[in-house]
Order: structure tokens, then C-alpha cells, then sequence
């Protein structure tokens, strides 16, 4: 008897594009996914593939530039830098704009309960309303009111969510960890590279307005993402440990940062390479 699979998107912000390769690369050895959880990024690739759309997702990202990046941003002072609401309106109109029951994957997303800290499940309602509420990273976007809760980025709670794709039925479940290689990425920056990336966008704002940075001290983006990463990691391997995948997909992302979303073709080529190096563990996992 042929087992469910279950596929668990875990959060990373702009490594989130590697999800599109790990998907590809499963696609291409003939696995697909009976159920589908994501978290954060994860909760955004995971609706558009659920909903048929990853194809044009992934055209999508791969010719975003920087200058595109900034556009999808409205910055806001109430709750986080940004709002959000420009990044998900983008989303309804060229992507997933209707309810869960009516996606042709069964899908559902996580996000944490800002009053009491409790993980909440996305199952029902409005996909798109689910996956902002899921990508809501504290200090970054504002949270967002659902159903008299205010949410926040489910990476808070369950980082990779292997137990959200157990819920579902799942007897076997792949989960894709983007945090395995990051922890301090952000601090140790190899020169050369960050030189031909050029400045993060904390440097671009500090130049607009006329202010130098202490050559000694990390940026606003690799303080921030770096804590963010510790936070995470540290919650995915507790997570993890109590909750095993059958398989953890680890792709190779520590040269990408918090903010690199126009540079899509970098992590989705390392999704698709980080399956190939699982792909004898998969196999097995499903044919044991």
C-alpha cells in the first residue's frame, strides 16, 4: 500500500526559494507530495504549489531584482518596519486568492499566537489572509488579526512543521530544514562576496540618509537576521528531536541573507541539489 507522503516547508525569508527546487527535484524523481504544511516562506511556496501555481511562482522570483524587492515593501511603524499588505494583494492577484477547502492539495499553514505564545493551525478561510499571518516576522512585518488573535511568523513555535503534516494524515514526511548552516552566517560575511553582492538594504537606507556606518560593528540586517536565525534553529532542532522527519532536506544557504529574494536561481538550484544528496535516504524512507 502506497504511503502517504507529507511535505514540510519549513520558514528562512528569502532562502524560502529553495523550496521551488526541493520541489522540482522531488517532481523529477516521481514524488509527489499527498500533503503539503508549510511555515513562513514555506506557507507562501507551499500555497502556490498546492493551489498549481509554482510554475508561475517561479518565474516570478527568478527575474525579481532588487528594485522589485523595495516595490513589494510599505513600510510601517505600527507593529513592525513593514505592513505586508502590498506583498500579499501581489500575491491574491497573480497567485492564490480563495479558500483552503478549494485547493487541489490539501494544505494548511502555521503561525504563533502573539498574546499567549500557543502555535496555531491554518486549515480554513482565506489562504492568502493564512499566509501573511504565517510570514509575519516580528519587527519586520506587522501581525495580523485573525479571528480576534493577533499572529505572527509560525516559525516563532514550529519552524519546520513535520507535526502539522502528521495531523494531516501523513504516514511519511519530508521536511526541508533552510536553517541547518546559518547560525552567525550573517557575521562572517566572506568579504569578496559580500563586495560583489554590494551593500544590504540597511546600508542602502543608512546611505540615503547621510549616515555612516561603524566599520567595526555588523549591519541592522546581520544583527537582526542572525538572532532571528538562532532563535529559529534552536526551535527546529528541539522541534525536530520530538517530532523526527522520516527525511530532513538541509539545503546549503548560509551565503544567502534575510532580505536576498532577488536572488531566487542561487537557492533553487541548492533545493534541487540538496534532494539529490537525499534522494537514496527518500527512496528508502518510502520503499523500506
Amino acid at each position: 500500500m502506497k504511503p502517504t507522503i507529507g511535505l514540510a516547508l519549513g520558514s528562512g525569508s528569502a532562502r524560502g526559494w529553495a523550496h521551488i527546487g526541493v520541489i522540482r527535484a522531488l517532481e523529477e524523481a516521481g514524488i509527489r507530495p499527498d500533503v503539503l504544511c508549510g511555515c513562513s516562506v514555506g506557507a507562501l511556496v507551499g500555497a502556490a504549489y498546492a493551489d498549481g501555481d509554482l510554475a508561475a511562482l517561479e518565474r516570478w522570483v527568478s527575474g525579481l531584482a532588487w528594485k522589485d524587492v523595495v516595490g513589494l515593501l510599505d513600510l510601517s511603524l505600527a507593529g513592525g518596519l513593514l505592513k505586508g499588505d502590498k506583498l500579499i494583494a501581489f500575491f491574491e492577484r497573480h497567485f492564490v486568492d480563495k479558500e483552503f477547502s478549494a485547493l487541489p492539495l490539501p494544505f494548511a499553514c502555521v503561525a504563533t499566537d502573539l498574546a499567549n505564545g500557543r502555535e496555531v493551525w491554518l486549515r480554513e478561510g482565506s489562504v492568502a489572509a493564512a499566509v501573511r499571518a504565517s510570514i509575519a516576522l516580528p519587527g519586520l512585518f506587522a501581525p495580523v488579526n485573525n479571528a480576534d488573535r493577533l499572529l505572527v511568523d509560525g516559525g516563532l513555535v514550529n519552524p519546520v512543521p513535520v507535526s502539522l503534516c502528521r495531523a494531516l494524515g501523513a504516514d511519511v514526511v519530508i521536511a526541508v530544514d533552510l536553517g541547518s548552516d546559518i547560525v552567525g552566517s550573517s557575521l562572517r560575511r566572506d568579504p569578496d562576496a559580500a563586495a560583489c553582492q554590494g551593500p544590504d538594504w540597511s546600508d542602502r537606507l543608512r546611505a540615503s540618509l547621510g549616515l555612516k556606518r561603524d566599520p567595526d560593528m555588523p549591519s541592522l540586517v546581520g544583527v537582526l537576521s542572525t538572532s532571528i536565525h538562532i532563535m529559529q534553529t534552536r526551535i527546529a532542532r528541539s522541534r525536530l528531536a520530538g517530532e523526527p522527519a522520516d527525511v530532513l532536506v538541509a539545503p546549503r544557504l548560509a551565503h544567502l541573507g534575510l532580505m536576498d529574494f532577488h536572488r531566487a536561481s542561487e537557492a533553487i538550484s541548492e533545493g534541487i541539489a540538496a534532494v539529490k544528496r537525499m534522494l537514496p535516504a527518500i527512496e528508502y524512507a518510502l520503499n523500506p
